[in-house]
């Protein structure tokens, strides 16, 4: 929404356009076409009569002149996502899934003013004071950027321990945040995530495995949504205040995909892509109570289920704080009122249809009485970055889908699963309690997986480095390329790399995106796999390899 409240910029990354609304008429004012695959993600409005959108696959940001509609587009980095305008320096900022952290003047024509690397995996960015504030996806983390460009705090959301918070002994779960969907700003300082929460303690898996429950208390993952609010500080560029000890789970719903706070900073709408719904909460009750162990609404909260079967994807309030759910399928935004909460139009946007069953197999819950999809393991296709305490299995590292990973069969950690329909039985059947779809289903379910493709990659720091790395990697001596050969990188064998059992090679194809690595996440960097947990010289002859070398082999690994 525009500050005036005048206009909507809604992107739609399925139909690489970009749709303008008037929210006084509450008609198309305009519709702007992108190039195939930018996937327009985040919108940040600029200095008067702008617009900045961020190219997902485009590698860069096109700014809008909402007078004329006209478009200028500069390149940024391979995979923009969070965007962020600083009207008191008249420069925006851009978060990369690279870990750059780009920042653009008003100048169209202007190179960067300033590109910092950080960690990976950055989502969204907000400014605040002199300080910017840039999320990480997966790991759901806050990194305090100061002024100078060094990171000067890292913040997490509370784990949520249910046992502690409401005086049971009995009850040891504990569960961590994971997976930040968004984060923006609240009116007078501070952000509020809306993100997941995991299970940190052994899941049983003798006998019948269940990553699934209609009773929300014995779900693996919850949705929630953090308050993180500054202190008037002089000596700290961001003093924080967050959300006390076991509040802010969400009872109803999955997959929180986006959030917005209310003009007058005191309610926010989550909407939750995997539900098909709404949820909208005072921030007093998500920093005063948690709903999951009701498994209902706190006092004040309103739930809102979208018509039809609708997609929703992204929320905003107008200057009537009337709610407005963008829906991916079909091209629409919904309108509910302020007071009301009832339903008081529908906008269709232009565009042909992207229903598909494939996609809300995975994104769905299959009639709203589960608490898991596919994509709460697998937010946009990959993996949540968490190793799962398996009994008595052990750890286990979520995998990735992305990248053709039929291709790489026999599946799972231990290449225990022959074929796709074995997978299917064992994992959306057994433990997701879910039916299997029909043949003809699930061989279109096959297809459209094996359409996910990799992050877009990070350019290398040092081009050189990475030549010597590949020659180390094809080195017969070192044995890397015995067992990663081939287009995937993987000679689809199970193998004992010293890691105490045989294990599925994995491919190395979008690497440097996966971190914590080994089929435990005992390595957190890809340093760390040549170090002690790594397997020794049974998982490539490293071992003489000195620091120098193991630089460019990982510089190598991260171009992949």
């Amino acid at each position: 929404m525009t500050a005036d409240k005048a206009l909507a910029i809604a992107a739609d990354p399925d139909r690489d356009r970009i749709s303008i609304v008037d929210l006084v008429t509450f008609d198309v004012d305009a519709i702007l076409r992108l190039e195939q695959d930018d996937e327009p993600g985040r919108v940040a409005e600029g200095a008067a009569g702008t617009v900045h959108v961020a190219l997902r696959r485009g590698g860069a940001v096109v700014t809008i002149d909402l007078a004329t509609k006209e478009m200028h587009r500069r390149p940024v980095c391979p995979a923009p996502r969070g965007i962020a305008y600083d009207a008191s320096t008249d420069l925006l900022h851009v978060a990369c899934a690279g870990g750059e952290l780009v920042t653009l003047s008003s100048d169209l024509a202007a190179p960067p003013v300033r590109e910092l690397r950080l960690d990976r995996d950055l989502r969204d960015v907000v400014v605040e004071r002199d300080s910017l504030l840039v999320s990480r996806f997966r790991s759901a983390e806050l990194l305090v950027v100061a002024k100078d460009g060094t990171v000067a705090e890292r913040i997490r959301p509370l784990s949520y321990i249910p046992g502690e918070l409401y005086d049971d002994e009995n009850d040891t779960r504990e569960f961590e945040p994971a997976v930040a969907w968004r984060t923006v700003p609240l009116p007078g300082g501070g952000v509020v995530m809306a993100h997941q929460r995991a299970l940190v303690t052994p899941v049983n898996t003798a006998g019948f495995v269940r990553y699934y429950s209609s009773d929300c208390r014995q779900s693996l993952i919850h949705t929630a949504v953090t308050v993180t609010r500054p202190l008037p500080s002089d000596g700290q560029p961001w003093d924080p205040v967050l959300s006390r000890h076991g509040v802010g789970g969400i009872g109803v719903g999955l997959l929180p995909v986006d959030i917005a706070v209310s003009p007058d900073g005191l309610s926010a709408a989550i909407v939750q892509a995997g539900s098909r719904d709404l949820i909208e909460t005072p921030l007093e009750a998500i920093e005063r109570e948690d709903g999951i162990e009701p498994c209902a609404l706190a006092p004040g909260q309103r739930h809102f289920v979208v018509r039809d079967g609708g997609e929703p994807i992204a929320v905003g309030y107008d200057g009537e704080r009337n709610l407005l759910v963008q829906l991916r399928e079909p091209p629409s935004i919904m309108r509910f009122a302020a007071l009301s909460g009832n339903e008081l139009g529908v906008l269709g946007l232009p565009g042909e249809s992207r229903l598909d069953d494939a996609h809300a197999l995975f994104h769905g819950n299959r009639g709203g009485a589960l608490s898991v999809t596919c994509a709460s393991c697998h937010p946009e296709g990959h993996e949540d970055g968490r190793v799962w305490n398996f009994q008595p299995a052990g750890p286990r590292r979520t995998q990735s889908v992305a990248g053709g990973v039929l291709a790489t069969m026999p599946l799972h950690w231990d290449g225990d699963l022959q074929d796709f329909r074995g997978f299917m039985e064992e994992v959306l059947q057994k433990r997701m309690g879910s039916s299997l779809p029909d043949v003809e289903h699930l061989d279109a379910f096959a297809e459209w997986l094996d359409t996910i493709e990799h992050l877009p990659r990070s350019k290398p720091a040092d081009e050189d480095a990475v030549a010597r790395g590949e020659a180390l990697f094809n080195d017969k001596t070192l044995a890397c390329a015995t067992c990663h050969s081939g287009e995937k990188l993987t000679n689809n064998k199970t193998v004992d790399v010293g890691t105490g059992r045989p294990f599925q090679v994995p491919s190395l194809r979008g690497l440097a995106a996966r971190a914590p690595y080994m089929h435990d996440g005992c390595a957190a960097t890809l340093h760390d796999r040549f170090g002690p947990c790594g397997g020794g010289d049974q998982h490539g002859v490293t071992s003489g390899l000195t620091p120098a070398q193991i630089d460019d082999l990982v510089a190598y690994l991260e171009t992949l």
